[in-house]
This record gives C-alpha cells, structure tokens and sequence, in this order.
C-alpha cells in the first residue's frame, strides 16, 4: 500500500510517528449506508483509490455497485487490510463496539500510520482507542449535511460544508487535507465538545423537520391543500433571516407579546390536535425567553403572555 510518510515526534514522552498524507491514498469504507459510500465516492473523485467496502443490507451493497464500483465487496473484518485510511460509517451506538470487536478477535491488525477515522457526530476519537493501542491514527470527521446516498449528494458536498473534525493534533494537518478533498471545511470540535456538538445539529436539524410537518399537518386539518406552499416561502424568510441575524429575525404573537393570539392558538390545538400541546408550549416559552433576553419583547409586556403559558393552554382571564 502506498503508506503516508511519518517522522517521530514526542507524544507524552514517548516517540509516535506524525503523518504526512500521501497524495493518493487507499481506502476501505466500513458500512457503506448513505454517508459512508458517498464520501467513499468524494474520496474517489478526489484522486484517491477506494480498494475495498463492506455492505450487508441490499441497499448497501447496491451503494457499492453505484457509488464505488472499484471496490471489492469485502466482510469487515478483511476491508482494513492494505489501506491507508480505513473508515468507518456505522450507526453511533454500534461503533464502539465494531472497533473493539475487530480488535480484540484478532481479525484485524492496523499497520503503523493507519489511519481509522469515523463519521459519527456524536463520537470523538476516544471511541477507537482500541484501534490506537493496535497502532492506527484515530479520526473523527463528522460531515455537518444530510445524506440521501445518491450521486446528487457529491453536488452537494462539492458546494462546501462543514466537517466537525476531532483529531491529534500530530494529524491535523492531514485530516485538514482529507476534509478539502472531500470539498468541506474543518471545523475543529474538542473530544468532550462531541456530544454538545452533535445534540446541537440534532436539535436545529431533525426537530425542524417533525416541527415542519407539525406545521403542515395543522394546516390540513385548517382545510389547506397544499400545505407546502403555503408554508414554504414563510419558512425560507425565517431560516435565511435567521441564520443571517439571529434572534433579531424573531417576528410573530410571542415575540409581540400577543397573550390573547397565544390563548387561541392552544384553545384551538386542544381542541383539534392535542398532542401538539405540549410542543407548542415548549417552544413557546422558549421563544418568549429567548425575546425577553434579546430586547425584542419587554418584561413588564411579556407577562400576561408568561400567564398563558404558565396556565398550560388551561382557560385565563387575558386582556385584550
């Protein structure tokens, strides 16, 4: 395999070779679901050699036959062997244990150099310290994006995302390369940062999309047919305005303080869609938070609001 070169350098005393990323690598892709093939095809693009994938499910495999149509399909426990960099796509609760399984049975001996890298958000490079002890370089590199698993989705790394990166800092400067060919930018996330990180793109992300269709179902039961429409210029003003101005862009009965608006919204949500309630409140109360402390709603105006929400959508006397 064409390794990376490595000089010694002291890590904690001891001496532990640094990378320096070879200009074409091979590479194995373990769990090739719709994050692991398309970055295994990035990295193709990019000039890198992916070698090997492994695949259980139909879909998988039918990934690897259209998305890396080079690589030997392969168990995991042989794709590791020969490659430079050996990454692992599987679901955040079953890497831990995948990593020290192939371990500890003996069935995969990382090289010196090797480097092991992950793409869970939620997980740091503690994750693979039975990879390190074996010899590997460990790598997390989260890509901050959506994935459907199809080819589209190169187009849409190659417009540039995020990568939440956590590494040593003697592979920094290749992890800084990988994430360039895979088209993104480094964002450098601490080993006990993960968690927050990923709650945090967990939190915008896929509660938006239950909050959307929250939104679309409630439209229908008002009698709209095409909900989407109606939503969907309303929501793009929203996120644009947003992501460029923060709470400033907050518009709406909550941040008017309009106690009497916020009364019939949850009169009419217990009568029509209960369960919504409780959401409703939630956020609610979060976004009257976030205007009082933001200046866009004034204490002394936010309390009759406050009352309402503190009543639980429960029948108040409100003033007009």
């Amino acid at each position: 395999m064409s390794a990376p070169t490595r000089r010694q350098v002291p890590i904690n005393g001891l001496a532990r070779p640094a990378v320096r990323m070879s200009r074409i690598m091979t590479v194995g892709v373990i769990g090739a679901g719709r994050v692991g093939a398309v970055l295994g095809a990035a990295l193709t693009r990019a000039g890198h050699r992916v070698v090997a994938a492994s695949g259980v499910s139909a879909a998988s495999t039918a990934r690897i036959e259209r998305l890396l149509p080079s690589a030997r399909l392969l168990p995991p426990d042989q794709v590791a062997v020969a490659v430079d960099l050996l990454l692992i796509s599987v679901p955040d609760d079953a890497l831990a244990g995948l990593v020290r399984g192939l371990v500890e049975t003996g069935s995969i001996h990382f090289s010196p150099a090797q480097i092991v890298a992950h793409t869970s958000g939620a997980h740091g490079i503690d994750v693979l310290a039975p990879a390190v002890a074996a010899g590997a370089y460990p790598l997390a590199l989260h890509p901050a994006m959506t994935f459907t698993g199809h080819p589209h989705d190169l187009d849409r790394l190659a417009e540039g995302i995020s990568f939440g990166v956590t590494a040593p800092t003697e592979l920094r400067q290749v992890a800084t390369r990988l994430v360039a060919d895979l088209g993104g930018v480094v964002e450098w996330i601490a080993e006990d940062a993960r968690p927050l990180y990923h709650a945090a793109l967990a939190h915008g992300a896929n509660h938006l999309v239950t909050l959307v269709n929250e939104a679309m179902d409630r439209l229908r039961d008002a009698g709209v047919v095409h909900p989407e429409r109606v939503i969907a210029p309303l929501l793009r003003a929203s996120l644009e305005n947003t992501l460029s101005h923060g709470d400033v862009a907050l518009t709406g009965p909550v941040a008017r303080g309009d106690a009497g608006t916020i009364a019939k919204h949850l009169a009419t949500l217990q009568a029509t869609a209960p369960d919504s309630v409780p959401v409703y409140l939630a956020l609610a109360r979060r976004t009257a938070d976030r205007a009082i402390a933001s200046g866009a709603l004034r204490p002394t105006d936010a309390e009759p609001l406050l009352g309402v929400l503190a009543a639980g959508g429960a029948p108040a006397e409100v003033s007009a």
